[in-house]
C-alpha cells in the first residue's frame, strides 16, 4: 500500500523529491501522513477534494482486503 501511495503522489506533484510519507500502525489501522511542498497541496487535494478522497477510497479498498483500515492525512 505504501509503495502504491508513494507512486501515485509522486506522479501528481510538481516536486516529487520533497514528498515525505510516514506510516503509523495502530492495532488494525494504518495511518499514512504525507508532507509536501505547499505549492503541491492543491494537486493532491484536487478540486473540491475529489483527488484526495479517491486516494483514500483506494487505500481503504486495499486495506480491507487485508482486514485492516487505512487513513490518509495531508500535513502542511
Amino acid at each position: 500500500m505504501e509503495e502504491f501511495l508513494r507512486y501515485v503522489i509522486r506522479e501528481l506533484v510538481e516536486f516529487p523529491d520533497e514528498v515525505a510519507i510516514a506510516k503509523t500502525e495502530i492495532s488494525q489501522r494504518i495511518i499514512f501522513q504525507v508532507v509536501m511542498r505547499q505549492s503541491d497541496l492543491g494537486r493532491i487535494i484536487g478540486r473540491g477534494g475529489h483527488t484526495v478522497e479517491a486516494l483514500r477510497r483506494l487505500l481503504n479498498a486495499a486495506a480491507s482486503k487485508r482486514g485492516i483500515r487505512a487513513s490518509l492525512q495531508i500535513l502542511e
